[in-house]
């Protein structure tokens, strides 16, 4: 939502960043501000798929589809994908066919704090 601020100099920021070196994530992909149009103004490297999508998994067919279509088109798009709320074996095998890069949650373990105050 931050992002959306401003949203003009937002992207020169992050295209400042991109050209300095660094790579860009978008999180929570499908939900709130995400929106494809923003895909081709902002250089981004990494979409997180949000856990909303993938906890529906077993439960709507439709997000079957949903999940898979995301997949494909990031793929299309040359970034990396990262699916959170993995909480099941079948999440996981469906989430493998569809060939996402990286899995998120308690299907392999829960969060954890790092920090060097701990």
């Amino acid at each position: 939502m931050v992002l959306m601020e401003n949203l003009d100099e937002n992207i020169k920021t992050l295209h400042a960043l991109h050209d300095a070196g660094y790579q860009i994530s978008l999180d929570d992909f499908g939900t709130g501000y995400s929106s494809l149009a923003y895909l081709r103004m902002m250089p981004v490297h990494i979409l997180k798929i949000d856990k909303s999508f993938v906890m529906q998994l077993g439960s709507q067919k439709d997000a079957h589809a949903l999940v898979e279509g995301i997949i494909a088109l990031e793929h299309a798009l040359d970034l990396y994908v990262i699916a959170e709320g993995v909480e099941s074996e079948e999440n996981l095998l469906f989430l493998q066919e569809c060939r996402c890069d990286s899995y998120l949650g308690y299907y392999f373990s829960p969060p954890e704090i790092v920090s060097r105050y701990f």
